[in-house]
């Protein structure tokens, strides 16, 4: 007869989100796993079986986690320009920009090379971008052009933001889109 289980696998995966953004998925240990949650490590492995597994889970909930944030702020936001920037400004949050910034690349580089979170990635972007379209153009064509071109300088300003640190992420980052927004 099986366990039940005392701690839900969704809540084990929020725990272990926080802690492989401040590890890094190479951080990531069975051992660190079960200290930060509270089960064993044995109740881990049963779980989600070898630490690769562990890691793509955990990072397959973050992008669950933000495909929701994405439509709720999606659903949320007014169909404007105006209501792009805010969009994107919801997806970030100001209070974890610098670590976003730093240990953010170590899950990026994660997804990037397994096929799986790439795949997860690709659809959430292409999502995002088709919600920034119908912000900035009812053509459909320069929808999607505008979109994806939005999406991309939100990702660039995110990056200079990280090297020059001038101003405050939120402060910087909205200019940023602003600017680009008046330039069309």
């Amino acid at each position: 007869m099986p366990r039940r289980k005392t701690i839900s696998d969704e809540h084990v995966l929020d725990i272990l989100l926080e802690l492989i953004v401040e590890t890094g998925p190479d951080g990531l240990t069975f051992a660190r796993a079960a200290k930060a949650c509270g089960l064993s490590p044995a109740a881990l492995v049963q779980r989600y079986g070898d630490r690769e597994r562990l890691v793509e889970t955990v990072l397959l909930h973050a992008w669950e986690k933000l495909d929701a944030e994405t439509a709720a702020a999606d659903a949320e936001e007014a169909l404007t320009p105006e209501g792009a920037v805010n969009l994107l400004m919801r997806l970030m949050s100001p209070e974890t920009a610098e670590r976003d910034a730093t240990n953010g690349l170590l899950l990026l580089r994660e997804d990037i090379r397994n096929p799986k979170l790439r795949a997860r990635g690709a659809a959430w972007v292409r999502s995002l971008a088709d919600a920034l379209g119908r912000r900035l153009s009812q053509h459909p064509a320069e929808a999607r052009r505008l979109g994806w071109q939005m999406a991309a300088v939100w990702q660039g300003a995110h990056t200079l933001w990280a090297f020059t640190r001038d101003e405050p992420a939120g402060i910087a980052i909205r200019r940023m889109l602003d600017e680009w927004l008046e330039d069309l």
